[in-house]
């Protein structure tokens, strides 16, 4: 047992080697390290057992999501009793299923069913009887009073016990605290860049959300060169603006100045695309940007050094106008002008799957928190949930129900971050409203006005507690979701308003517009 001392105000703080080694695991694990994750806890002994959330964990056993499941089996280190207990499951799953050949090879090829043919002949003999017949009856597979749900609730139940939850990138997040005590104790001269393990952002305490009342910086664009599109990244160091000519600039956004300190940019080779930019977004843990374009192409870029990691040439067949990363970074998910939303995959470079449905522009496609599932958002009128997996549509909502016979375009759909079960849908009415999974209105808030109160764009506060929405008039309403009322509303351009982009924990908002600016605002 070593210990690391530390001698803070005379009082010794003693950190134990093993969980150094587990913040190394992790950061290996969070950045797609398998075989040095392997090593380090063959060599040491010391196993992570972590996993995102306990919550999605168990609901993907007790939802039998097996390939999610044994994907975050894979790093943890479980007893063999209970991993034998879930591979058995799982077998009789795929039979049920008639998956034959896929219970086959578990059965004959993954070590704890090895395990148990050798510990357990008669309950291994059991499978292959199963296996063998050409029909399936549960009561021969689960003994009386089980059935296939209790098995389920009894393996998650088990599992979870076994494993427990860090918060993610605890290494960089401890780093930057450090670096953070050391600035407050005058040890860092003001100036010195800590960027490189982005401590501002960790440990920041959370701000009280308040609406925006004044202008804090304002950026001039030419009128030919006005921003399409504008994103904070969400360790809060970067805005960056993609614009009508193709470029892609990243802005402090404090001084509202280019940032100099990325050298592409100081020697003014920027990220560009060869026609608008449409739409952007960072990677969870914003060291990618992706950027989609009027002529259906996509780009993933190197924040850091602005070299181009990917290509899509034939992303899509029209302008590209929503993107998003899969949680793990490893897969883009589109929607388009051409009515479709797809999958890429970062490794392959190819589209991996289609979603076909919508019968007019996909304005918005979103991962749901589960990442089963996706939802979209249409000009037909229609906001729609589909399946990951099989890419069929699993249902279908009209938010705008009324006599006008047009169908009203869905600008924007916003998952809630307290409650990923509802979602902000803003529609091109003087309504936005909050609707749950199943396609019922929970709240609804409106601009009040008749003319020139239709919503265009939609951002949600941070934890959720705003709703902010630009009418055509220009105008900012500001809706507080605890009161359900409009608080506040202000005059934020001149000419139409295109987007809207809120800073991941600052109160800290910026619009952007046809008059060639992007404003910051703040309370």
């Amino acid at each position: 047992h070593y210990f690391i001392q530390s001698n803070l105000s005379k009082m010794a703080l003693e950190i134990e080697s093993a969980d150094v080694i587990r913040l190394i695991l992790q950061y290996f694990k969070e950045n797609n390290l398998p075989r040095t994750f392997s090593t380090l806890q063959e060599e040491t002994g010391i196993t992570l057992n972590t996993v995102d959330s306990i919550e999605s964990f168990t609901s993907d056993i007790n939802n039998g999501h097996w390939d999610t499941v044994l994907i975050a089996i894979q790093s943890l280190k479980l007893p063999e009793n209970k991993l034998i207990d879930l591979y058995e499951h799982i077998v009789l799953e795929l039979i049920e299923l008639r998956e034959l050949s896929a219970a086959r090879s578990l059965l004959r090829q993954t070590n704890p069913m090895i395990m148990l043919k050798q510990l357990q002949p008669d309950r291994y003999i059991h499978l292959e009887t199963l296996l063998a017949r050409s029909y399936f009856d549960p009561r021969e597979a689960y003994p009386e009073g089980s059935s296939k749900e209790r098995r389920r609730a009894a393996i998650a139940q088990a599992l979870a016990g076994e494993v427990s939850v860090v918060p993610p990138a605890r290494l960089l997040a401890l780093l930057g605290q450090a670096l953070k005590w050391q600035q407050h104790q005058g040890q860092l001269p003001p100036g010195t860049s800590i960027d490189v393990f982005r401590g501002k952002a960790a440990v920041k305490d959370e701000e009280e959300e308040r609406y925006p009342t004044q202008i804090s910086r304002s950026i001039k664009f030419g009128s030919k060169s006005h921003p399409e599109c504008c994103k904070f990244s969400p360790d809060g160091q970067y805005l960056v603006t993609g614009t009508l000519d193709g470029f892609i600039e990243v802005w402090n956004f404090i001084t509202g100045k280019i940032r100099k300190d990325l050298r592409y940019q100081a020697q003014e080779q920027y990220m560009l695309m060869d026609d608008a930019v449409s739409c952007m977004i960072f990677s969870r843990d914003s060291e990618m940007l992706a950027t989609g374009s009027q002529d259906g192409k996509i780009k993933v870029w190197k924040i850091q050094t602005g070299q181009c990691l990917r290509r899509f040439e034939k992303a899509h067949s029209a302008g590209v106008t929503c993107i998003n990363f899969s949680r793990d970074g490893s897969q883009l998910l589109s929607a388009s002008f051409d009515t479709t939303i797809r999958i890429h995959g970062l490794k392959s470079g190819k589209t991996l799957k289609e979603f076909r449905g919508h019968t007019s522009f996909v304005n918005e496609a979103q991962f749901t928190a589960d990442g089963h599932t996706i939802i979209s958002a249409s000009s037909d009128g229609c906001v729609k949930v589909w399946s990951l997996k099989t890419t069929e549509c699993l249902s279908t909502f009209k938010p705008a129900l009324g006599s006008s016979a047009s169908e009203i375009t869905v600008n924007s759909i916003h998952l809630l971050p307290r409650n990923t079960e509802q979602f902000v849908v803003c529609n091109r009415t003087n309504t936005v409203s909050i609707m749950n999974m199943q396609g019922q209105i929970v709240k609804s808030f409106s601009s009040g006005k008749r003319q020139g109160g239709d919503f265009v764009c939609c951002t949600l506060s941070p934890r959720g507690e705003w709703i902010y929405c630009v009418g055509e008039d220009h105008v900012l309403y500001c809706f507080s979701v605890g009161t359900g009322k409009l608080e506040r509303t202000l005059t934020v351009h001149e000419k139409e308003v295109i987007g809207i982009s809120h800073h991941p924990h600052q109160n800290l908002i910026s619009t952007f517009s046809e008059d060639g600016t992007l404003k910051l605002w703040k309370p």
